[in-house]
């Protein structure tokens, strides 16, 4: 999702800006303790001429007893500048990031499921934790230190020209010729920022995908060649890197060249002022001294430059989630569909994915109490047409509809109440079984909990555990086999309790035994429900009321098993090949 800048993405730019003023108190207390700390630093250039005039060269015994007095409670007010400043401004800067975490999170979970097949996990997982860290830095430190600075350069300007408005003139004259190398490695910086952030990405990507297959890895002696793939991403990590350092350097290298042919002005012409008597030493040494500190902060500005270009640049990458486009969502009336049994219908029901098309004019009823099964070879759109019944995706032609609603016009929450699905792939999360059977139910109670373990056939290994049902699963369940994952799957399934179920291959990972232990549980589970069965084992489909052979995104077949049988076609094909060939 790459964008170039350009000025219709300055809006971002702006929920920034406000993301940073939300805490308006804060932010007025940040700059009153950095202008507190600029005062500091030009109060102690301005005493520099008191030091010595007053009392070096004057011997003024009154100012010797009153200006350490005054630098004590001078640097104890700027001590507590930076305390305050540091306080606010972090404050200001976690609360931005948690912001953003929250906001792309929230909507990252509402996007449809198209969106995930095209973006991976590990890019999405470094928007959330990388990117948001960089703009962390510009919203905090960055505009930490352009407080500091603007005030600190404000005051020493006010004090060189206070001391010796001729020669403050010449030595500011440079100042807008520091700033040119900011602006122009200031895009360059951005730019590599960008680059580094997609490539740290793509790292990402590669670990998840490479711990996570870790057993194929091994078991195809592959150990070398993802090695190589890891090197070769580090590496281009590094020339990216490289890049963006010699961008950043180049701005501050390029600023002490110019000051230092400002700094030597000031000393040749300000000390001949100096030998002529037309200026004072303490003059000179304060106008000096006030000087080399100007030039510090508008040294920092380049740095801070750096800083905001970097956190820009993962703003766009940020904002490219956030202003995602939403399809499927509530319409602006939604009708809100009541628990009980429902028809599940599809009319001339057509789904097209990147130009390619899924589904074509597909007709089918289930009412309540119907088993419909789906069967045919991998490919087929079983699992795309059963998708389409909770939103997963929408349809491009056509309707489905339930209880005679078009579903597009029901609120996705009362829709997808009244469904429950379980999966070819067990989905279990790292927290305890009660936690994973309950999921997403309210108000439930744990004798619930065990009768719906019970009705799956999962109760005893539950209860094997020393913890039992408060037994943390581990990652997608890694602590539990294949068969006690499914039936952790099908007893959530049944406390749901709804009236629509989708059983996507629900008894795959079951040994003969248990499967036919659990295919007694969905039984009495289906019974007065519409239920969806996608199979490719057709013995635990042979009694459904409807069996729909797909091909190609069609239904090419529709019927009972043994009229199906008869016909001697697909479905009859697909029997052979499992029971007899």
């Amino acid at each position: 999702m790459k964008r170039p800048f350009t000025k219709k993405m300055k809006p971002r730019h702006k929920s920034l800006l406000k993301l940073i003023f939300k805490n308006r108190g804060k932010f007025l207390l940040a700059m009153l303790c950095s202008l507190a700390i600029s005062a500091t630093t030009a109060g102690s250039a301005y005493l520099i001429k008191d030091v010595i005039d007053g009392i070096f060269i004057e011997k003024d015994m009154g100012l010797l007893k009153l200006l350490p007095v005054i630098v004590v409670v001078m640097y104890f007010v700027r001590g507590a500048g930076i305390y305050g400043q540091e306080y606010f401004m972090s404050f200001i800067g976690e609360s931005i990031i948690r912001n953003l975490r929250d906001k792309l999170y929230d909507k990252i979970m509402d996007l449809p499921l198209s969106f995930f097949h095209k973006e991976k996990t590990g890019s999405l997982m470094s928007r959330i934790t990388s990117d948001v860290t960089v703009i962390r830095a510009m919203a905090s430190d960055a505009v930490k230190g352009a407080l500091r600075d603007f005030f600190t350069i404000l005051l020493l300007v006010g004090v060189i020209f206070y001391r010796d408005w001729e020669l403050a003139f010449f030595a500011v004259v440079i100042l807008p010729a520091a700033f040119f190398p900011v602006i122009k490695y200031g895009k360059r910086v951005r730019r590599f920022t960008s680059g580094r952030q997609e490539a740290l990405a793509d790292i990402n990507v590669f670990l998840h995908e490479t711990f996570s297959g870790n057993k194929i890895v091994k078991a195809f002696g592959m150990e070398k060649y993802e090695k190589g793939r890891f090197f070769k991403k580090t590496h281009d990590l590094f020339n990216i890197e490289i890049r963006a350092v010699v961008a950043k350097a180049i701005s501050p290298a390029i600023m002490e060249a110019l000051a230092g042919v400002g700094i030597a002005f000031i000393i040749g012409y300000g000390g001949l002022r100096v030998i002529n008597e037309t200026s004072t030493a303490g003059t000179f040494f304060s106008f000096l001294g006030a000087v080399l500190m100007l030039y510090d902060p508008v040294k920092k500005l380049s740095r801070i430059n750096n800083t905001v270009q970097e956190g820009l640049g993962a703003a766009d990458r940020v904002y490219d989630i956030i202003e995602a486009r939403q399809d499927i969502k509530d319409p602006e009336s939604p009708i809100l569909l009541t628990d009980g049994p429902h028809s599940i219908v599809f009319e001339k029901v057509s789904f097209k994915y990147n130009e390619k098309m899924i589904l074509k004019d597909i007709d089918l009823r289930a009412d309540p109490g119907e088993v419909v099964a789906l069967v045919g070879m991998s490919g087929g759109g079983k699992t795309t047409l059963v998708n389409m019944i909770p939103r997963f995706y929408d349809v491009t032609g056509g309707a489905v509809k339930i209880g005679g609603v078009d579903i597009r016009q029901t609120s996705l929450a009362s829709l997808r109440k009244q469904i429950s699905i379980v999966t070819q792939e067990p989905i279990l999360f790292n927290e305890s079984i009660t936690d994973n059977i309950a999921y997403g139910i309210k108000n439930v109670s744990t004798k619930d909990v065990e009768n719906a373990a019970k009705a799956a056939y999962a109760y005893d290994f539950v209860t094997r555990f020393p913890n039992g049902f408060d037994t943390r699963v581990g990652e997608l369940g890694s602590r539990l086999s294949g068969g006690e994952k499914q039936r952790i799957c099908i007893a959530r399934a049944l406390l749901k309790n709804s009236p629509i179920l989708i059983l996507d291959e629900a008894t795959s990972s079951l040994d003969t035994g248990a499967e036919m232990i659990v295919q007694k549980a969905l039984e009495n589970l289906m019974e007065g429900r519409a239920t969806f069965v996608i199979a490719h084992r057709l013995s635990t489909v042979r009694h459904a009321d409807t069996i729909i052979v797909m091909d190609k995104g069609r239904i090419v077949e529709q019927g009972k098993h043994d009229e199906l049988a008869a016909l001697k076609g697909e479905y009859f094909k697909l029997h052979q090949m499992q029971f007899v060939g």
